[in-house]
C-alpha cells in the first residue's frame, strides 16, 4: 500500500476476487481450528490467480516470488511510519497495520510455495521442524526432535 492505512479506510472489496467479501468458502467459522485451513485458503488463492493471469506459467512463477519484494517493503514503510521516521510523514501508519502488512507477507510466501510446488505444506511444516529442531531446549512439540542445536539471529539460517 503506498498510501497510509487507518482502521476507517480500508479498501473497498475487489468483486474481481472471491476472498475480498469473505465468502462462506473462507470466512472465519467457530469451529474447532484446523491446521489445514489456511491451506485451503491458499490453494483457492493460487487457483484464483492462475485462473485470471495471462503470462506464462514460468513468468507467473517468478513473478510470484518477486512480489514478496514488494509485500516486505510494505511492512517496512508500515513499520517506519508506525515509528515516524519519516519527518516529513510522522505517524502514517499503527502497529496494526503492520501487524496487517506482516500476514501479507506471510499469505504472500504461502502462495509462492504453493505456486512452486503442490507440496507446499509439507514442505513448509518439515522446515518449520528443521528449525525448531536448532532451538536450544525442549522443542515445542515432541515431533520437533531434540532441539540441541544453536540460534542464530532468525533460526532460518
Amino acid at each position: 500500500m503506498s498510501d497510509p492505512v487507518t482502521a476507517s479506510s480500508a479498501p473497498a472489496p475487489d468483486a474481481n476476487c472471491p476472498f475480498s467479501a469473505a465468502p462462506s468458502s473462507v470466512a472465519p467459522s467457530t469451529r474447532a481450528p484446523d491446521d489445514a485451513a489456511p491451506w485451503h485458503t491458499v490453494e483457492a488463492l493460487v487457483g484464483w490467480l492462475d485462473r485470471e493471469s495471462a503470462l506464462p506459467k514460468e513468468q507467473e512463477r517468478l513473478l510470484r516470488v518477486l512480489k514478496l519484494s514488494e509485500e516486505v517493503g510494505e511492512a517496512a514503510q508500515a513499520v517506519i511510519g508506525a515509528t515516524g521516521q519519516n519527518p516529513r510523514k510522522g505517524h502514517s501508519h499503527t502497529w496494526d497495520d503492520v501487524h496487517a502488512e506482516l500476514c501479507d507477507v506471510i499469505v504472500t510466501a504461502m502462495v509462492a510455495l504453493r505456486t512452486l510446488t503442490p507440496e507446499a505444506r509439507q514442505v513448509f511444516e518439515g522446515h518449520l521442524r528443521r528449525i525448531a529442531e536448532r532451538v536450544p531446549g525442549p522443542g515445542p512439540s515432541p515431533e520437533a526432535g531434540t532441539g540441541t542445536g544453536t540460534v542464530t539471529g532468525t533460526g532460518t539460517e
